[in-house]
């Protein structure tokens, strides 16, 4: 399958990171951060640097990942400021995505509220009434400007985000009646903390053309106390399940890119060190 590197996760320098994806033949770059700078504030002179760097390394770009509406909620309107500000950012991403030949773009949704549906009493006292039904909305402008520009969304499913599991990124694509355009970005570790096992339960959500780029690590969650910790890969919750994912993935044909998430460090906050301790296992069960 095809595997890469949210490239940050090693090292903001790129040249730096690219050289270490060299050495475990990763062929994907997803850009996140490049220096201290997110994608979609470089210059145009930055991005040609990037571009350069990548092409003359034989490196593809997987997908540019800004935190696209990551922060807003249900009291944001389409077209007010902060709603504004991120389609502006969105659409630089997008000239960026042109540039260096990223065939996706990354979008986040809106803080999450936690009870959004509800039955036999629930629906009147428990649920945040009203709050799925901003999303669509505030979404519907960046579909558009996808099919304008000739790229593909995709939504993460998010820990803090509106969109926290394959079944509600499910949801917002058919809500939005937008499948050609918008798909599943799948990160089946964020998706532990509400409790959506990743297999074979939330792979089925996706599995018949929603999915359109995946993240993995390894994860430890505690909802009741709050708490998460991402584990050395294979040691977390997910680690008897990624053999059944990565062969489910080959079986159905699918054809993106599988980004390995370097955000596990064996506490003294080196990623990079992280990364060597965890990749081998990543590549033995994608690979």
């Amino acid at each position: 399958m095809k595997l890469g590197v949210i490239c940050d996760g090693i090292s903001r320098d790129l040249r730096h990171a690219v050289g270490v994806m060299d050495e475990y033949d990763l062929e994907y770059a997803e850009l996140q951060f490049v220096g201290d700078t997110e994608v979609g504030d470089h210059s145009a002179a930055e991005i040609h640097e990037i571009d350069t760097l990548l092409r003359d390394r034989g490196k593809q770009v997987s997908c540019l990942s800004r935190h696209v509406f990551a922060g807003l909620t249900t009291a944001n309107r389409p077209g007010d400021d902060l709603h504004t500000r991120h389609m502006d950012a969105l659409k630089r991403v997008m000239d960026m995505a042109h540039v260096v030949g990223a065939p996706l773009v990354r979008i986040m949704t809106q803080r999450k509220e936690q009870i959004l549906w509800g039955r036999n009493g629930a629906e009147q006292w428990n649920v945040a009434k009203g709050a799925w039904d901003t999303m669509p909305p505030m979404i519907a402008p960046a579909v558009e400007l996808a099919r304008a520009e000739d790229l593909t969304l995709v939504v993460e499913t998010g820990n803090g985000t509106m969109v926290n599991s394959n079944y509600t990124a499910r949801k917002l694509i058919d809500d939005l009646g937008a499948k050609d355009v918008l798909k599943v970005l799948w990160d089946p570790g964020n998706n532990c903390w509400c409790h959506e096992r990743a297999y074979p339960e939330g792979y089925a959500e996706v599995r018949d053309g929603y999915l359109g780029h995946v993240h993995i690590k390894d994860v430890l969650v505690d909802t009741p106390r709050a708490t998460l910790e991402v584990r050395r890969m294979g040691e977390g919750q997910l680690g008897p399940l990624f053999k059944p994912i990565a062969d489910a993935l080959r079986a159905d044909g699918y054809d993106g890119v599988i980004s390995f998430e370097s955000v596990f460090h064996p506490g003294n906050g080196d990623y990079e060190a992280g990364f060597r301790e965890c990749i081998g296992t990543f590549k033995a069960n994608f690979g």
